[in-house]
């Protein structure tokens, strides 16, 4: 899988993550999932930027080699014009072609030379973009994480207080009540049953 597939998957996992209830703009991702996202870009990072690296390293063997085939044309046209013959019309014709096929190898060696030098610093700029491009990636994609976390525990720490808050007056509540019922009821004063018992006599 490439660095590609893995973001894309990363992406597709933070658009398919559930909402938290009453915080729309915060959601719930699988975080062993993400964690594996994270670990397989780490794992296939050097995979994507090797040829890069590769063409960076191998830079002074890439010069080389232009300059081996570079003198190996001069030698060949300096060997060519040593072979012509002598004679005079032949001898000036045999020093022009030379002459002509020296410059031309040693224009083919700077132009190689030029070309191997563009190649390396296209593919070091390569290497760095990515390099610089998947580290931003993945120190968001980390705040992002840790953003969350945090804001989900200030949530839960929040809603832990507001439920032993409510406990409490509950609590409270149910103590008032039975304190209430276990007062002692004031004694209403006894009547006489017989009102007329006093005046008789």
């Amino acid at each position: 899988m490439s660095i590609d597939e893995i973001l894309d998957d990363m992406d597709e996992l933070l658009e398919k993550a559930s909402s938290v209830p009453f915080a729309s703009h915060k959601a719930i991702i699988d975080s062993e999932r993400m964690q594996e996202l994270i670990s397989d870009i780490r794992l296939n990072m050097p995979q994507e930027i090797k040829h890069a690296k590769m063409v960076a390293y191998d830079r002074d063997r890439i010069i080389k080699e232009a300059e081996a085939k570079a003198e190996q044309i001069v030698r060949q046209a300096e060997e060519r014009a040593k072979a012509i013959v002598s004679e005079e019309a032949i001898v000036r014709e045999a020093k022009n072609r030379a002459v002509e096929a020296v410059t031309k190898a040693r224009q083919q060696c700077d132009e190689l030379r030029a070309q191997a030098q563009q190649d390396i610093a296209k593919a070091q700029a390569e290497c760095d973009a990515i390099q610089q491009a998947t580290d931003a990636y993945i120190a968001n994609r980390f705040k992002d994480a840790e953003n969350y976390y945090s804001t989900s525990l200030k949530d839960m720490q929040e809603r832990r207080m507001k439920l032993e808050k409510l406990r409490k007056r509950r609590k409270e509540g149910g103590s008032a009540q039975q304190q209430a019922q276990a007062q002692p009821q004031p004694q209403q004063p006894q009547q006489n049953p017989n009102p007329n018992n006093g005046q008789n006599g």
